[in-house]
This record gives structure tokens, sequence and C-alpha cells, in this order.
């Protein structure tokens, strides 16, 4: 019996979450004859039952809009048009403000929008189809091996495919990672972050809430209202992980009572709309982002802390430059899979990677406890940035991703 040749394709892309697509679609967009297979362990149909939002920073949107997908993802955006935080105890009966931000960062543009995921996902789909980009759903790669010009994926349903380039977008707890042989720095913070969506009485006239608790940050983020008009927010709330583990388990009375104490009034009655799940948070960084005919991206390269909503921001960084510089050493005639190739993708997102991955990890610690000199400090700091418009601007720009040389597609320009 003979056995099947392989399909033969120019990349592989493993994960079909928002950093696979969109670098998928990025390249496929700038180099049509590239030809690209994304593959998903996911059954078909998951991403539609995603009920959270994400915060995409306007370096993000920018991207989104070259890929022609922002006019589709718009009517289900919300803009975050002012940001406050505050800094207390869950029993202090007034919060004082210590940092606002205003909400643009240019002219009629904001530095940030929450978005529905099942919105961004069906977009970057509608994209990736547009462009002819296979998306295989319920098959995981089981293995690969490098043999010279080419990388050998074999699947779990027993297809091969023999390419040029496998990306992992495969997530925190990446198995392509750890089939490369690529270490991690890892460790856990002992939080789990309750994500959920709230309906509320009043609007929030886009205005996004940061109150720093000692068990960690709780953020209100604004969100469209619902088809029926009703007011509505996202809410990522962290609390040590048992403690949240009781209170995703209680029942619809004690935890919107415990949320109320946290949420406030300002925005009248609350209620939970939706389910609620809490998700396990620690720092995890790949020692290496590539290796030979191998590249990882997103989560799989990088897992950070909520606190700054930095995260998917992050892993659409890592899929804008990973797309340029597969399409600028293609039209230079490179292989696109080989290691000095990949190595300018490494070098420019190693350092920044590195730096967000350790600021979220300063500020969850500086920020989630109740030691009383400490937290004079932090605030007194706070203040002073609130005072200081320049030092406000620069942290407005880095909220944003615009700070720094960044791909083109960050920048709004194509590749």
């Amino acid at each position: 019996m003979t056995q099947e040749a392989p399909e033969r394709t120019d990349i592989v892309v493993a994960g079909a979450g928002y950093v696979g697509l969109a670098a998928a679609v990025a390249i496929a967009q700038a180099r049509p004859g590239l030809r690209i297979v994304m593959v998903d362990a996911a059954p078909a149909g998951v991403w539609e039952r995603d009920g959270r939002a994400s915060a995409v920073a306007a370096a993000a949107r920018r991207m989104l809009e070259q890929l022609g997908c922002w006019d589709e993802i718009l009517p289900h955006a919300q803009p975050i048009t002012e940001m406050i935080v505050t800094d207390s105890r869950t029993s202090d009966p007034v919060r004082p403000v210590f940092l606002t931000f205003d909400g643009e960062v240019a002219d009629g543009e904001t530095f940030a929008h929450m978005i529905p995921n099942k919105a961004m996902n069906a977009a970057l789909r509608r994209r990736a189809g547009d462009l002819g980009i296979a998306i295989r759903e319920g098959v995981a790669v089981e293995g690969f091996e490098v043999d010279g010009a080419s990388v050998a994926v074999r699947l779990a349903n027993g297809a091969t495919m023999a390419a040029r380039l496998l990306v992992a977008a495969d997530g925190v707890r990446s198995r392509l990672r750890d089939m490369a042989g690529i270490k991690t720095v890892h460790w856990d913070y002992g939080q789990s972050g309750i994500v959920c969506t709230v309906a509320h009485e009043r609007p929030h006239e886009g205005r996004a809430e940061e109150h720093f608790l000692p068990a960690g940050p709780f953020a209100i983020l604004p969100l469209k209202p619902g088809e029926d008009g009703t007011n509505r927010s996202s809410i990522v709330w962290t609390e040590r992980t048992a403690d949240a583990d009781r209170l995703v388990a209680q029942d619809d009375i004690v935890f919107e009572t415990e949320l109320e104490l946290r949420f406030g009034l300002k925005l009248g009655d609350i209620r939970v709309d939706g389910p609620r799940k809490a998700w396990p948070l620690g720092l995890t960084l790949a020692r290496e982002f590539v290796a030979p005919r191998f590249a990882l991206a997103g989560d799989a390269a990088h897992g950070i802390h909520p606190i700054a909503g930095q995260g998917l921001n992050l892993g659409f960084k890592d899929a804008a430059a990973l797309a340029q510089v597969v399409v600028e050493a293609d039209r230079l005639g490179e292989d696109i899979g080989a290691v000095d190739v990949l190595d300018r993708y490494a070098s420019w997102r190693r350092f920044d990677t590195v730096q967000m991955g350790v600021t979220t990890d300063v500020l969850n610690r500086m920020f989630s406890n109740d030691f009383g000199p400490l937290r004079t400090i932090r605030d007194i700091g706070l203040g002073m940035v609130d005072r200081m418009p320049a030092l406000k601007e620069f942290f407005i720009r880095q909220a944003a991703g615009l700070a720094g040389p960044a791909p083109n597609l960050l920048r709004g320009e194509p590749i």
C-alpha cells in the first residue's frame, strides 16, 4: 500500500484565533502567490459561542482597517473615550480618582475600542475566505519534522503537509512550542481573572475604569448597547484563585452582590448578562521565538497579566511583524522559513515582549496588595503622572500601540 503524498503548501498556521488569522490574512493580502493553510484543534463553530470582548488598541485597529476587516467590525465596536484609575479598598465608601486619560490619540481616533470577540473573528475569517486561505477546524497538529528546505507537518486525522514555514499560534499552553523544544519562563500569580458582561441602568458614556483593589485590578470596559438598547459593560475582575473559583460557583444573587461592592452604583442597578468564567493568570515568556522553519506568535510566545489590557495587542504586533518579515523576504526571493529570515522577526519582537511582560508583572505586584506605605507611594506616583501632560501622552501612546518603531500595518500602511 503506497502512502499518500503530502499536500504541498508554503505556510501552515496552527491556531485560527485572532493572531493566526491576522498573520495569514496579512501575508495572503500582500503576497497572493503564497499558499497558506490554517489548522485549528477547536471544533468547528466554537468561536461563534464566545461571548467575551477584547480591548483593541488604535494601532491594531489600523491594522484591521488595512486588512479590510474594520468596516465589518465597526458597527459592533465601542470607542473608549475616557479612562480613570483609582486605588482603594473594597470597603472604602469613596474611591478617589488618581489618574485620568482622554481617549484620543489623534483627531477623531480613540486610543482603543472594545470589540466582541465573535465579531472580530467573523470579520477575519470572512477576509481569509476572500483570499483563498483554507481553514481546517477540529484537527490538531500531531507532530512535525524539519528536513532541509521544508517542514513535514502531521495532523491528527492522518493527513500530512509539506510547507516552508510552520507558524504556531496555538495559545499559551502551545503544544507546538513544546514539540519544537522551546523552553519558557513561567510563574503563576495565584490569581484568576473573572470575565463576564453586565447590564446596567445608566449609559457608560464610553468611559473605562480600572480600580486597583488589594486582590488585584477590577476593570470596567464599555460595550456597545445590546440590540434591545441595554447598557452593557465587560468586566475583568482579578481575585485570588480560590476566591475567584468560589465566586464563579455562587448563585447569581451572591455573585452580583459581590460584584456591586466593586462596581459601585454610579451606573445604577446592575445584573450579570451571560455566562461568567474564571481564567488562571500567570506570566509565560518563550525563551526563543523561532526555530528552523518554525515561528511562535501571540500567546504561544507570551502570556501576560491583563492589568494593562495589552495581551491581544501584543499578539497583533507579532502578526504584523511576522507578516512583514515574510512578505519582504519573499519579494527579495529569500527562503521565508530560513533561520536568518525568521531571526529578523525574533529580533523585532523579543525586546518589546519582555518589556511588556516585566511591566505588567511589576504593576501587578505593586498594586495587588494592601501594604500601607506602598499604597501611599503608588498613589503619589499616580497623582504626579496625572499632573504631567507629556508623561500622560507617553503612556497613552504606549497603550495605543503607537510608541516606538512599528510594523507598517500598525502604522496604517500596507506592507
